[in-house]
């Protein structure tokens, strides 16, 4: 009786941890599965970006062609005037003088003819030169706050367009930088300067889903393109680290 009692009791417990170890050994594989599906679905959707930059720098390539067509159809017709104009003096070089006898009678008739044109033409060229340096000034005037404001814009444009590193923000590494970089987006002071619809854009373009607000891009941007290494690295400890993204 006692042996069939520990037999009894010995099946209990190997089928109790068979059901503990089947049971842990389940949960894994779910687990490993799901990761699986996910991974697949990641894939799918790099792909797809893949697909869809690959299209725009087609696009974009198109563009270049066309517009480098329409730049050497606008030099070839600017430069076809000037040819005209520089053949134009060696025309009038090659004409025939002619002889010396008719020429002084042509020079004295045309004198005494045009005597009394040349006093009126001289005040009308006078006139004409004071008027036109009357509109000369005022439109310099004009187009010095315009040429100011030109180079001010072309200065901000540059300072936009300096390419920073931009994996040092966290939430940033090689596989989003790529994605940014193929929008035109290479700088601190471009991710500081978005707006709420550029925020919308950015993440519908590139399926982010609220990453950029819940990883407080533009926060970390701010800081580093006004150089405030100090506060960045205060608020953003695991910035540049093997947890950044």
């Amino acid at each position: 009786m006692g042996t069939f009692f520990y037999m009894l009791l010995a099946f209990l417990v190997g089928v109790l941890v068979g059901w503990f170890i089947w049971g842990r050994l389940r949960g894994e594989l779910d687990s490993l599965r799901g990761d699986l599906d996910r991974t697949r679905s990641e894939r799918d959707r790099l792909r797809a970006d893949s697909d869809r930059l690959t299209g725009e720098l087609d696009a974009c390539g198109r563009t270049r062609a066309d517009l480098e067509r329409r730049l050497a159809e606008a030099q070839a017709a600017r430069t076809g005037p000037a040819k005209a104009a520089a053949q134009a003096p060696a025309a009038l070089m090659s004409t025939p003088a002619p002889s010396k006898p008719a020429a002084a009678a042509s020079k004295t008739s045309a004198t005494k003819a045009s005597a009394p044109k040349a006093s009126a033409s001289k005040a009308g060229a006078s006139k004409a030169a004071t008027s036109g340096v009357a509109k000369t000034s005022t439109a310099a005037k004009k187009a010095a706050p315009a040429a100011k404001k030109a180079t001010t814009g072309k200065a901000t444009a540059a300072a936009a367009g300096k390419a920073n590193d931009l994996r040092r923000l966290i939430g940033i590494g090689p596989a989003n930088e790529k994605l940014l970089k193929g929008l035109g987006v290479t700088s601190y002071a471009q991710i500081a300067a978005w707006t709420a619809a550029d925020v919308v854009r950015i993440e519908k373009t590139l399926n982010f889903d609220g990453r950029i607000e819940r990883e407080r891009w533009i926060e970390q941007a701010k800081l580093l393109a006004a150089g405030d290494e100090a506060e960045f690295a205060r608020r953003f400890p695991t910035a540049g680290t093997a947890s950044n993204t």
